[in-house]
């Protein structure tokens, strides 16, 4: 197999990783138990085959069975008001603790419903265990990160508190970037450890799916790399599809995964998702050299506690967007009073302005083609670059914001601009355009091994191969910008916006060009007041832990807010 061959075959395999259905692996790790069951009588629908060792009757003799021939029932009133809280398809809860089987063994219980059944997974507790509860321990976690001055500083103090609480060798921030592939932005580590801290990890070492269920399932603990997975009987629903254990904390992970662990030295691993926005923002990473099984407990402290963090990282990330926000806002509101004083065109009056439209988005030129004219400020490619960038501007539509940080995507081949991302925005009837450029930026980043070697090519096809060395692996890339945000577009969606309305243009009638820009403003106010309150919605998204008191309470002043708001509306259509 030539070189070309194996760079083909290795990107397909790649891809078919991608679709590895790693939610219907129908196993579950062995440190636990899993019985699903139909209610009200409890009939038990799925057991994992090791189910004997609990019960002490084998599984066939268990199925079709009720849960209360096993389970007294002052252990199982306490998870019927717990299912009566959860919704279908929530994450599970830790519900009670209770003596199970003959044997009366003491295990923590979790519970969560989908596809129409009750999946409890239980835990033997071994030894007496943390005396203090979830709660307690993760108010003291939150204590301890918040009086940390900066976001650097939290981050560093969240390491430092889960590895505190878990005992892990290893705990690590980790960030996913624009590209998806992460870097470790925090540690906390053994001293004998090498560190990892600033190193980056490709995006195929979590591919999609997997993201998707941490988005899911915030919490995954594996106590032992080295595991045979536990078979689940059945291992099909009653329509005969494949079990979908996307909820499920047992879970039986890709062997791949245990494999990239194992090539990494790590015996045992627990991550915690950091969400913003309804996106995976990162993971908390928790690694040991010997298997290691933190107890329900402690995982339900950490896991409350990874909440917290997940709203600290969203209200920086909408801090800093409406940072942003408010002064594009501003800007454009310059812009629009510098347009409406201008003579003539919108073309020529926007030429006139455009060292103020360069201030609307970080960026290090724009160019503006207006009757088929370029006009330029600060750093711009050259009028046949130009053109090549309307070009594949105009592939992309007219009716969005297209934008790349890629300069191999809408540069001419041999460019020497030293130009790497464009955003460009399309506005009035004749084909006219304003683009953003930001500078290339020459980066030596630091991987954890070589990342192009994560799928090896053999002579039947490709194998999944997860790197064996993890030790630093230098790369210089070129040809690439910062990325432009989801709030930069959103600014340069609002600017197009600008442009296209015709209010604030000059009128022949002065009183007339007032009034009118006053209606212009008037209108631009309200849509930028219905701008932030869209971006304030999506922070609704980190507040599912919240108690019902709170939520009642955040709920009522919503209700205040759309009170006014319709009392507003209608005594001005009164007047």
């Amino acid at each position: 197999m030539d070189h070309d061959q194996a760079t083909a075959a290795a990107a397909a395999g790649a891809a078919e990783c991608a679709r590895e259905p790693i939610h219907l692996s129908g196993a579950i790790q062995p440190h636990g138990y899993l019985l699903s069951c139909t209610l009200p009588d409890w009939t038990i629908r799925q057991a994992s085959a090791n189910v004997a060792e609990l019960l002490d009757v084998p599984p066939d003799e268990v199925l079709g069975h009720s849960l209360r021939e096993h389970v007294a029932d002052d252990v199982l009133e306490p998870l019927l008001e717990v299912i009566e809280m959860i919704e279908p398809g929530a994450t599970p809860q830790r519900a009670a603790v209770g003596n199970i089987g003959a044997l009366a063994h003491m295990c923590d219980i979790g519970v969560h419903v989908a596809n129409g059944l009750v999946h409890l997974e239980l835990e033997p507790r071994a030894g007496s265990g943390n005396r203090q509860t979830p709660t307690v321990m993760a108010q003291r976690m939150i204590a301890r990160v918040s009086v940390a001055p900066d976001m650097r500083g939290f981050h560093q103090r969240t390491a430092e508190e889960i590895r505190r609480l878990t005992g892990y060798d290893r705990v690590m921030v980790y960030r996913f970037r624009h590209d998806d592939a992460g870097e470790v932005i925090a540690e906390s580590r053994a001293d004998d450890l090498e560190p990892f801290l600033g190193l980056r990890f490709p995006a195929s070492d979590i591919p999609v799916q997997a993201r998707t269920l941490y988005v899911r399932n915030r919490i995954r603990v594996i106590p032992d790399a080295n595991y045979v997975a536990v078979p689940i009987l059945p291992g099909v629903d009653a329509s005969g599809a494949p079990l979908d254990l996307s909820q499920h904390a047992l879970r039986s992970v890709s062997p791949v995964h245990c494999e990239y662990l194992r090539n990494m030295g790590v015996a045992a691993s627990m991550s915690l998702s950091i969400v913003s926005g309804g996106r995976l923002w990162g993971l908390i990473a928790c690694h040991h050299r010997e298997p290691r099984l933190v107890p329900p407990s402690v995982r339900a402290a950490a896991d409350m506690f990874s909440l917290f963090v997940s709203m600290r990282v969203a209200v920086d990330e909408q801090s800093i967007a409406s940072r942003q926000d408010d002064r594009a806002r501003d800007t454009r509101e310059h812009l629009a009073l510098r347009l409406s004083a201008g003579v003539g065109e919108l073309g020529a009056s926007l030429a006139n302005a455009l060292d103020l439209v360069v201030s609307m988005l970080p960026c290090d030129g724009v160019a503006l083609r207006s009757d088929g004219q370029w006009t330029t400020h600060g750093r711009t490619p050259e009028p046949d670059g130009l053109a090549h960038a309307v070009g594949w501007a105009r592939a992309h539509g007219t009716e969005r914001v297209p934008t790349t940080d890629i300069a191999s995507e809408w540069t001419m081949p041999g460019a020497q601009h030293g130009l790497a991302g464009v955003l460009a925005l399309s506005f009035g009837r004749r084909d006219d355009w304003l683009l953003f450029f930001r500078a290339e930026q020459v980066e030596d980043v630091v991987w954890a091994g070589d990342p192009h070697k994560s799928m090896v090519a053999t002579d039947d096809g490709v194998r999944i191969a997860p790197r064996k060395s993890f030790a630093s692996w230098r790369e210089t890339v070129r040809g690439r910008s910062l990325p432009w945000s989801d709030a930069e577009r959103a600014a340069a969606d609002r600017l197009r916006w600008l442009l296209q309305e015709r209010l604030w243009q000059p009128l022949p009638d002065e009183a007339d060009n007032v009034s009118d820009m006053r209606a212009f403003r008037r209108r631009h106010v309200i849509a930028e007041q219905k701008s932030r309150l869209d971006q304030l919605s999506g922070l609704l998204d980190g507040l599912g832990h919240l108690e019902d008191a709170e939520t009642a309470r955040i709920g009522a002043r919503i209700a205040e807010l759309e009170a006014e708001l319709r009392a507003l509306l209608l005594g001005h259509s009164v007047t």
